[in-house]
């Protein structure tokens, strides 16, 4: 009994609804026992004769659980935030906040900016693209941090247009 039948056993038993499984052959002994949270199971290997070499336990691990979903922000927040511009990601990639190690940031918070300032850097397969601002205003919040990998459409900054 290979690894992906035992694999399909458990997922069968999962489906059925069984709360124990013993399944025994020449060579393997296999028990299956669910609960109402957890799913547990015993594999062991009978040894066999000395003509064919042993093949080492193999343990099963549930699926680990899926993490709990983050907390939505507070109204207070979102009301708030809806008076800025939100500056978004236009690529996937590397979101840099100065154009090399050396260099100045490109933009702070509280710095005020006009259109077409560059604003930061996104590495997207060796090449950087600089995004330029489409608007003018004041820097608010810097959404991302630098060396951080960005989606696409991912907000970057909140700008103030007042």
């Amino acid at each position: 009994m290979d690894l992906k039948d035992i694999q399909n056993l458990i997922k069968f038993v999962a489906k059925s609804g069984a709360s124990e499984v013993k399944l025994e052959t020449d060579d393997v002994k296999i028990t299956i026992k669910t609960g109402s949270d957890t799913e547990t199971t015993i594999v062991q290997q009978v040894p066999m004769q000395a003509q064919m070499p042993m093949q080492a336990q193999m343990p099963v691990a549930p699926a680990p659980a899926a993490p709990a979903a983050p907390a939505a922000p507070t109204e207070a927040a979102s009301t708030e935030d809806s008076k800025y511009i939100t500056i978004k990601s236009p690529i996937i990639g590397t979101f840099y906040r100065k154009p090399s190690p050396d260099k100045p940031l490109f933009v702070e918070v509280g710095q005020s900016i006009a259109e077409g300032d560059v604003l930061c850097i996104i590495e997207a397969m060796k090449l950087f693209n600089e995004i330029e601002s489409e608007v003018s205003g004041k820097i608010v919040k810097i959404l991302v941090d630098d060396a951080s990998p960005v989606e696409f459409d991912q907000p970057l900054f909140l700008v103030d247009p007042s």
